[in-house]
């Protein structure tokens, strides 16, 4: 088997210290005289968002296939294939694996099948490198290029120009996924844009996956604003909207545990029959309850607690529709947004990493390839532009 020698990487260009020539990495083919094929990159890239480091990937590359590449040859190429798969999704070139007319189901009243596809958005916080970070980074460096012995007559190269840094310890970066209702076909995308760029992203996916010609689009999120206005701009044709059942619960056990106590029987009841009340008689019934419990109350913190939760509920009065969606089998849980949160920074979020913004995205934007089952039509596109 053909082994990799130590390369070099720079961004559009392997270089390979052995032969001493460069390779352009738009040139790469999947051959076996080449130095990095299609084939060794999807590997690499595929144990990299696996591991807990690109040592470590590095370090099973070697010994799963028995390609060597260093640590940070590594870790170069794999945010480099993510910069492109990132490009390539932005100007719509990576074809999905389905559409809406394959996202079926048999869980409808109806005695057919029907065309159904869901909408999930949420915010998920992710570790990144802040400014003051880089700079203690570049001070360090430039402390151990000063160390150095230097040759008469030889210049040392200038440091490359620093990328700016994060202003705190954590950027939120936003979720977008397209589902059907087994879950067997998945869409997902992310950026660390902010709720704009989310935006786009619905549009986009809603383009590509031909959503409006399924019978039964539904959105289900949690209470962000940010979501459901970008929802209201991006993704008009989503006609029906659900606000996430566990988080509307969150709230009512957040309103008992104020007015009633943290273990008191009667809180548990209370919640219990009003949760069931919202889940099937509707937003009126649950109403009336609210507005009862907070007649009897007098402490003016239960009053405010009560309050608190009535706003919540007024400002989703047209979206609390779950007697519908009971009615209709459509979910009322955002739980598979929830998990793709999860699943998309687990790469992220290992202990004591910091990561550049785009460098974040990158990686993210590997992950959707393994939730989408879409290595295969990412591998054919990039062979095809390289003919």
């Amino acid at each position: 088997m053909t082994q990799l020698g130590r390369v070099s990487l720079s961004r559009t260009r392997y270089y390979d210290k052995a032969g001493g020539s460069d390779v352009p990495v738009d040139k790469l083919v999947d051959q076996a005289d080449r130095l990095i094929t299609l084939g060794v990159s999807e590997v690499a890239c595929r144990l990299a968002i696996d591991s807990a480091s690109f040592g470590r990937a590095a370090d099973n590359l070697l010994r799963a296939a028995g390609w060597s590449i260093s640590e940070e040859s590594l870790r170069k190429l794999v945010e480099h294939e993510g910069e492109l798969l990132l490009e390539a999704q932005r100007v719509e070139q990576l074809e999905p694996d389905f559409s809406a007319s394959d996202c079926r189901t048999t869980a409808t009243p109806e005695p057919e099948s029907v065309t159904r596809i869901y909408l999930g958005s949420n915010g998920v916080m992710v570790p990144v490198t802040t400014e003051a970070e880089k700079l203690k980074r570049r001070k360090t460096v430039n402390e151990k290029r000063r160390s150095l012995p230097r040759r008469k007559g030889h210049h040392r190269k200038p440091l490359r120009a620093m990328k700016h840094g994060a202003d705190g310890p954590c950027k939120e970066f936003k979720i977008v996924t397209l589902y059907d209702q087994d879950q067997k076909h998945r869409h997902v995308r992310a950026t660390c844009g902010d709720c704009h760029a989310a935006g786009k992203l619905m549009r986009r996916g809603i383009a590509e996956l031909r959503v409006k010609g399924a019978k039964e689009k539904v959105v289900v999120a949690d209470g962000a604003r940010w979501i459901w206005n970008q929802v209201e701009r991006n993704a008009s044709c989503m006609e029906e909207r659900v606000p996430d059942f566990h988080h509307l619960s969150e709230h009512v056990h957040a309103a008992k545990r104020e007015v009633f106590g943290e273990q008191a029987e009667s809180g548990k009841t209370w919640v219990g029959q009003l949760l069931h009340t919202v889940r099937h008689d509707g937003y009126d019934s649950f109403w009336s309850k609210l507005a009862e419990a907070r007649a009897g109350v007098r402490s003016p913190a239960k009053r405010l607690a009560l309050d608190g939760l009535m706003q919540y509920v007024a400002e989703r009065k047209e979206l609390i529709i779950y007697p519908r969606c009971e009615q209709m089998g459509w979910d009322i849980g955002s739980g598979s947004t929830e998990s793709m949160c999860n699943t998309m920074t687990r790469r992220l979020k290992q202990r004591g990493m910091r990561w550049n913004a785009k460098n974040a995205e990158a990686m993210m934007a590997l992950e959707t390839l393994g939730q989408g089952n879409a290595w295969g039509a990412w591998r054919k596109m990039r062979a095809s532009s390289m003919n």
